[in-house]
């Protein structure tokens, strides 16, 4: 059965709320040439129908508080509902306020920065960046103004990423107008440094690295990468999907990244998914510092305040200063836990990570590139299988399915992080099911799910002619 949309449910005339004060009309408050010519088409139903079809909704949905979520390279940790009381804690305030009237939220987003900057071993930090693309996107646009300020501008315009790195690395050289060139990844997963070398010239700006990589493998010879960087005038960027596996244990500062971004979503366990609430805050070296979004939240004699006196910032990178109550989730999860508890979390997800591999190994799946891993890792079905079949057949079995076809570099790829907050019995509850789907019938899989809510979708017919509105548009 077909869920109905909103629109759908909608009959002229019903209403879910009654305002109790008279609201001025819009054209004594907007300009006339802000005004929409008709009103928007919104949906018309009362309080009881809102509420069913919302709360409806919510349990067709697969989410972390309901089924495992070995998303890989996305951290689908649990979020701890503490969090969300600290965060309703700030849910008054408004960004217009006078600073002098929200000293509580300020001080919190610069003890975040602090926090984060000992975390990475960065030295000016900004909590702008609504998620990690978007941090990205900042981190490259700060080099591009470094090497612009120095009078190199016009002849640094390579990126140099490796052929396992995210997608957004590539798109975000890409938009910040750089030409992209891709690193080959050697036999053992890492980065080809003989590649690296050739590569390596007046002419590029910036290598964009995930440590450990999305291969589950930490760069080894990181240290000489750095080396390699700093000699060429070259600026190394972090990639921070993957600080889940080493936080509190190495910092990318020490390694020699001048830029890195972090996804509070994932790593500080910020709720995420279906499009946000995201954070991807960036922290930086010294050099790079005056490049800074502004505003920044410094502390002076008379307390917390703005600060815009920042003049070769790029500029605003967000409305107001970014998504507020993520990084209040954040703060909440680096103070419970401190230093050694977000050491025992790294610990854990490489311990859970492991663990699994090996059980899916012995369940006939294959690791290509089976070094030392970290917080995840890629793993192949057997001879025969496809893991597009695999993750369907998962969701018929109740469990989310890793990501697959990715990194580009492994075939029929299935990426699994299972992150620190699973048990043991669901690793292997988990891997139970994925033995199983390999003695399943062809067909079986070829055809699942079965009693999801929607079947099998035509997925190229989504993305090649997405209907992304209600109503047909003339």
């Amino acid at each position: 059965m077909n869920y109905p949309l909103i629109y759908e449910r909608s009959r002229k005339g019903r209403r879910g709320l009654r305002l109790v004060k008279a609201v001025p009309k819009a054209e004594d408050l907007i300009p006339k040439g802000f005004l929409r010519e008709a009103p928007p088409r919104l949906p018309e139903v009362d309080e009881l129908t809102l509420v069913r079809h919302y709360t409806g909704l919510s349990r067709r949905q697969v989410g972390v508080d309901t089924t495992f979520y070995p998303l890989g390279s996305c951290t689908m940790k649990y979020n701890p509902k503490l969090h969300e009381e600290a965060a309703r804690l700030f849910a008054h305030l408004h960004p217009y306020q006078d600073p002098a009237t929200v000293q509580g939220a300020l001080r919190l987003m610069w003890e975040l920065g602090e926090y984060l900057k000992a975390l990475t071993g960065m030295e000016a930090i900004t909590l702008e960046p609504a998620a990690g693309a978007h941090g990205e996107l900042t981190g490259i646009l700060i080099i591009r103004a470094y090497h612009e300020d120095r009078g190199e501008g016009r002849t640094r315009r390579v990126v140099l990423v490796p052929d396992s790195a995210h997608g957004s690395n590539p798109a975000t050289a890409s938009m910040a107008g750089y030409q992209v060139k891709e690193v080959p990844s050697g036999p053992d997963g890492e980065v080809d440094l003989e590649a690296l070398k050739r590569e390596l010239s007046p002419y590029v700006a910036a290598i964009m690295l995930t440590n450990p990589n999305t291969l589950g493998l930490f760069e080894r010879r990181i240290l000489e990468i750095s080396r390699l960087a700093k000699e060429a005038g070259v600026q190394l960027y972090y990639d921070g999907a993957n600080l889940n596996a080493i936080v509190g244990w190495a910092r990318p500062g020490d390694m020699g990244f001048d830029v890195v971004h972090l996804n509070l979503h994932k790593t500080f366990t910020v709720p995420h998914g279906g499009g946000g609430p995201g954070s991807g805050p960036v922290g930086v070296k010294a050099h790079l510092a005056p490049y800074l979004p502004v505003p920044t939240v410094e502390r002076g004699a008379e307390g917390f305040y703005l600060s815009f006196d920042r003049p070769k910032s790029i500029g605003r990178v967000r409305s107001f200063h970014g998504n507020f109550l993520a990084l209040v989730r954040a703060w909440a999860y680096i103070r419970t836990l401190g230093l050694p508890g977000l050491k025992k979390a790294a610990a854990l997800s490489v311990l859970n990570a492991r663990y699994l591999k090996e059980l899916l190994k012995e369940r006939g799946y294959r690791v290509p590139y089976d070094g030392p891993t970290m917080h995840e890792f890629v793993a192949q079905p057997p001879q025969g299988f496809r893991a597009l079949d695999i993750a369907k057949g998962l969701l018929e079995l109740g469990f989310h399915p890793p990501t697959v076809y990715f990194p580009l570099i492994v075939k029929e790829a299935l990426m699994v992080e299972p992150t620190e907050t699973e048990s043991k019995e669901t690793l292997e509850a988990f891997a139970e099911a994925m033995g199983e789907l390999l003695a399943k019938p062809k067909e079986w899989l070829e055809n699942a799910p079965y009693t999801t809510p929607v079947r099998r979708l035509d997925e190229l017919r989504a993305n090649k002619t997405p209907k992304l509105t209600y109503f047909d548009e003339a």
